[in-house]
């Protein structure tokens, strides 16, 4: 059995908000890790998405961080909340429907925020996006 009549449907794209895109693009540009986007508006009510990244190391973190501000802040956006800065093991950066977590590489596999929402969707990105960089 089998065949494509026992295929599931690949669900619609998401339409992201493009504040989004530009802060995922904001922590590609700094190099930023692993940039993942979930989907949580079927599963919790406090925000819409979380953008999340890494980087290798504190300076990387704080800087992919600042790159993410200074883009969103150009288009309009600030922070409404922002914690974990000087520390820049996890940074994150509270926009109300979209949340941003900036972690060092350890602390990124430690909370794995991908397991603990996993029944949430995850995000397909942009090609652009969506590569790790080398």
């Amino acid at each position: 059995m089998g065949g494509i009549a026992n295929k599931k449907p690949e669900p619609d794209a998401v339409e992201l908000d493009p504040l989004i895109l530009t802060a995922a693009r904001a922590a590609g540009e700094k190099k930023g890790i692993e940039i993942v986007v979930l989907d949580l508006r079927k599963v919790a009510s406090f925000t819409d998405y979380f953008l999340i990244c890494a980087g290798s190391n504190s300076r990387q973190v704080q800087a992919i961080a600042d790159s993410i501000e200074e883009q969103l802040r150009k288009a309009g956006r600030r922070p409404l909340h922002s914690e974990g800065y000087s520390t820049a093991e996890w940074i994150l950066l509270d926009y109300g429907d979209f949340i941003v977590h900036v972690f060092s590489s350890t602390a990124r596999r430690f909370y794995d925020l991908e397991r603990l929402w996993r029944d949430a969707e995850q995000v397909k990105l942009p090609d652009d996006l969506s590569e790790s960089p080398q």
